[in-house]
């Protein structure tokens, strides 16, 4: 399938597959009048990369798991793995930031909030 066809199959950009392609996330045959060609498979590997960006992954980790993803033998458990390491990063950030939140709330209520 072509550019075109695969932007419009994945409701993403033109620009954005070739940020892709660029990154490594995906990747294209060229034919023989150098035009991009996807595979078919290639609809429901841009669905998971807009939807683990949506879900807090980066590109750079997308980009490091996806290779892996493709080859498990059991694909469905290896993303509820990497969802519950990404849900147990979140929740230490959750943690951090209420600790955070606690320590500005306290220094607010002295005269001088920026003294140890």
């Amino acid at each position: 399938m072509r550019i075109g066809e695969l932007a419009e199959a994945c409701d993403v950009s033109r620009d954005t597959l070739r940020f892709y392609e660029q990154r490594g996330l995906i990747a294209a045959r060229r034919s023989s009048n150098g035009y991009r060609d996807y595979p078919a498979e290639m609809v429901q590997l841009v669905s998971y990369i807009k939807t683990a960006q949506r879900l807090g992954f980066n590109l750079g980790e997308i980009g490091s798991h996806v290779g892996g993803l493709w080859q498990a033998s059991d694909p469905d458990q290896a993303v509820a793995q990497l969802l519950q390491d990404k849900l147990v990063l979140i929740e230490s950030r959750i943690d951090e930031l209420q600790q955070l939140r606690g320590e500005l709330l306290q220094r607010l209520s002295t005269s001088c909030p920026l003294r140890s």
